[in-house]
């Protein structure tokens, strides 16, 4: 059979569309989208103490780092960004006053970030010409973002808003405003929109009681805490909510988690954390530059006839003999069990080991949507689990025809860090143990152990040399340096932004700390007078008679070194049985020395008959 590859326009196809953006295992359709409403008043523009950005700037600035993050990751979401309380007008038929549409519901570009970069610049210019000073009805900008919302003929999967403001109450009290607000909210609510607040700090602190509680939207399951009473008063915090906030949390899968006879739970299963990778390259057309999609057929190789999938077999040859089967024949010999988690027991915290580790961990949590009081009884699991400092152990089928594998089921209770927020979430890692074959012994040769003296001294350097260490804190540095040159040549930049890369060690701190005891260590490991950054010594040659014969031919090129070696270095060999060790040539002219055939190839040909040889 052959195979043919044929490209072809991405147009129209908004069903495949959606299997490419999900994203390796994760199963849903849709695109995300996300509105920032901001609010464009004069409070928001004010400078902080000491220099500080204002409310506005900040905002700003985290609203660039999602669109640049959106780029980079998930390239096909949609993002708004709409100001509110603003002296001029602009969207939709101008319907909306004081409403200012700055980016329309769309995949996000360099020039959406282009323009950013200008708001952030001109921030007071423009509080003082189109924004700061006009009237405030934050129902109307709800009004205006649900019109954005159903102009989009895109299936969406997930629609959230997000209201950055620094006034908990925007209509002065004005009472019809405040409850064409909230009707307006409760109708996005219902259509599906997740509507969040990111206040910002304020003279006085921020009072989300007084208008705001009935505007957002409740915690979308247990393990969101909801509205935050603690105001943004940092760049990094309010980063932080807004990226916590922003994705919506998918399940890799949702499979069942069988506790025994009839009892059974819904998990959903996540990935907590994943390796960062470049993107891939994008097939382009070269006539219209747009992205192309790769199509397979297959081929007749006699005939050239197209084949179907029912005209494909399968095979294996199996005592001389081809075995023919059909997809669903080897479909079911691969399956082992139906997908999901069994629970086999419990074990001691102390018999998992630190070298069990095989491959990244996953993350369970339940799906209370599935199975009603799901939750209770996952909870209930999980504080067992963690008083009695056990885990569980499972076989775990993560899906149809793949093989099972043992799990150790960690517990893990939720944790929150000081501005109330969840730090870690309540569930069980999911650890993949080896299997017995997994386990190898290493033959470990005797080296020379250090002295008591030694040691001492390497741990005064090991302690001199500790500090915290958090894996967040180090980024790849490739991957910075690609995104930024990506970045330069999308925004026009004449040179790319520098990166710090944080893996390389930092010498001046080392010797600063360690002083005069690296020197000391040397004195003790290596003999007086040894540079370990000097050339190393030749190595000897091994006992061989080689002979150079330079005897010229026609073309004038030197013939190839002519190795030769004694009868009693050969024979040493054979006793060793390190025959193997030598060169297909170096065994060629071994044999001519004792008459021996050498019309043969192969090495151990050339072996055998050398130790047939020199046996006799």
């Amino acid at each position: 059979m052959a195979e043919w590859k044929e490209y072809y326009q991405n147009e129209g196809d908004e069903a495949e569309q959606d299997e490419d953006e999900s994203g390796g295992d994760y199963k849903f359709s849709g695109r995300d989208s996300l509105v920032f409403l901001v609010d464009a008043s004069k409070e928001m523009f004010t400078k902080g103490e000491d220099g500080e950005p204002s409310n506005f700037e900040m905002t700003m600035q985290c609203v660039r780092s999602v669109y640049t993050s959106k780029i980079i990751s998930s390239d096909k979401d949609l993002v708004a960004l709409v100001f509110y309380g603003t002296e001029q007008s602009k969207n939709p038929s101008n319907s909306f006053k004081h409403v200012y549409v700055y980016h329309d519901l769309d995949s996000p570009g360099a020039q959406h970030v282009q323009d950013i970069d200008k708001l952030a610049e001109k921030g007071a210019q423009l509080a003082a010409e189109i924004m700061g000073s006009g009237q405030t009805s934050l129902g109307e900008a709800l009004w205006c973002c649900s019109n954005l919302y159903s102009d989009i003929k895109l299936r969406l999967s997930h629609k959230r808003l997000m209201i950055f403001t620094c006034r908990d109450n925007p209509h002065g009290g004005d009472s019809a405003k405040d409850r064409q607000a909230r009707t307006k909210a409760t109708d996005l609510k219902e259509t599906g929109v997740v509507i969040d607040l990111m206040h910002l700090k304020k003279p006085g602190g921020f009072d989300v009681s007084l208008f705001f509680c009935d505007i957002v939207s409740p915690p979308e399951d247990e393990s969101e805490l909801g509205l935050q009473l603690e105001p943004c008063g940092k760049l990094e915090d309010l980063q932080k909510r807004v990226r916590a906030k922003e994705l919506k949390k998918r399940a890799q899968s949702r499979l069942t988690f069988s506790l025994g006879e009839g009892v059974n739970l819904a998990v959903g299963v996540y990935v907590l954390a994943r390796t960062a990778t470049k993107p891939p390259a994008v097939r382009l057309s070269r006539d219209t530059n747009e992205p192309v999609r790769t199509k397979t057929r297959l081929f007749h190789t006699h005939n050239g006839s197209l084949l179907l999938p029912s005209d494909t077999k399968r095979a294996q040859v199996y005592g001389k003999k081809q075995i023919v089967m059909e997809k669903d024949e080897v479909d079911e010999i691969k399956k082992f069990d139906d997908p999901g988690l069994v629970l086999i027991g419990f074990k001691p915290m102390d018999h998992l080991k630190l070298h069990h580790h095989i491959r990244p961990a996953l993350f369970i949590y339940p799906e209370e949507e599935q199975i009603s009081g799901n939750s209770c009884m996952f909870t209930a699991l999980l504080l067992k689990c963690s008083e009695k400092n056990v885990f569980a152990l499972c076989k775990y089928i993560p899906r149809r025809n793949t093989p099972p594998r043992f799990v150790a089921l960690v517990p893990q209770r939720e944790e929150l860090d000081q501005s109330q927020t969840q730090a870690t979430p309540p569930g069980f890692h999911v650890i993949f143990l080896p299997y017995a074959d997994d386990k190898r012994t290493l033959d470990a040769h005797e080296c020379p152990s250090a002295s008591d003296e030694q040691v001492d001294k390497m741990k005064e350097i090991v302690h001199k040399l500790r500090f915290k260490y958090k894996s967040d804190a180090f980024e790849n540095p490739v991957l910075q340096q690609h995104y930024r040159n990506l970045e330069a040549l999308a925004l026009n930049m004449l040179a790319p932004e520098p990166i710090e890369d944080f893996t390389m060690p930092k010498v001046k701190m080392i010797d600063d700390r360690v002083g005069s005891l690296v020197q000391e260590f040397k004195d003790l490991v290596y003999p007086p007078g040894y540079n370990p950054e000097g050339k190393p010594a030749a190595k000897r040659k091994p006992a061989l008679y080689i002979l150079f014969c330079t005897a010229e031919s026609g073309g004038g090129a030197e013939k190839k070194p002519k190795v030769e070696m004694c009868e009693q270095e050969l024979r040493d060999h054979v006793a060793n049985g390190t025959l193997g060790k030598l060169t297909v040539p170096v065994l060629k002219d071994a044999c001519k020395q004792f008459g021996i055939r050498t019309t043969v190839t192969k090495k151990q040909e050339l072996i055998d008959a050398l130790t047939r040889q020199l046996s006799e």
